[in-house]
């Protein structure tokens, strides 16, 4: 059970009311971590945004997926974990490619420094090397593409931060964490 309300549609008041319905037509469901956003209009109206914005970016939705499915794993998400395996099989994701991101690779060679990049932003705390931004832009990533990762890691760990605090009801089909011995 979640430790944050989970706003529905019976509680909701009218700012809430339109941005779940707004999600519910764009998405043709609401999922929990939104309903737990939507406690704060402002904040779910902040992420709805940066969200809309990153995805115009010129990431591929695959490597924005396999970016989450990293951070997921790696932070202990499993709510997350559990959304960004199932939208990353939509977005052609096959198993091997989906273990190979909660390891912190890919099996794509410039997609494996995107997710690499990704989670030592999270694990430094944005401190990564120059080394690291340099394989990034030697694997074809430019800067405008480097700012991206950037904004999608720190976005994914706003929703694993959302997801873990929270501990939402997961409304996705359950992926189990990988916990290390």
């Amino acid at each position: 059970m979640s430790r944050i309300t989970i706003v529905t549609n019976e509680t909701a008041n009218n700012e809430q009311q339109a941005l779940l319905a707004a999600i519910q037509t764009k998405l043709g469901m609401t999922p929990n971590f939104l309903r737990v956003f939507a406690n704060s209009p402002s904040a779910l109206r902040a992420f709805l945004g940066l969200h809309s914005i990153a995805g115009e970016g010129s990431l591929d939705p695959q490597t924005r997926e396999r970016i989450a499915i990293g951070l997921a794993q790696q932070n202990t998400c499993e709510y997350c974990l559990s959304a960004h395996t199932a939208i990353g099989r939509k977005a052609g994701l096959d198993s091997a490619e989906i273990a190979a991101n909660r390891a912190g690779t890919s099996q794509d060679e410039k997609a494996a420094v995107a997710v690499k990049l990704a989670r030592s932003l999270v694990d430094n705390r944005g401190e990564v090397t120059t080394a690291e931004i340099l394989e990034a832009r030697n694997v074809g990533y430019s800067d405008a593409e480097i700012v991206e990762i950037i904004t999608h890691a720190g976005m994914n760990f706003l929703t694993n931060m959302i997801g873990k605090a929270s501990r939402v009801d997961i409304d996705f089909p359950k992926v189990a964490l990988d916990i290390a011995a």
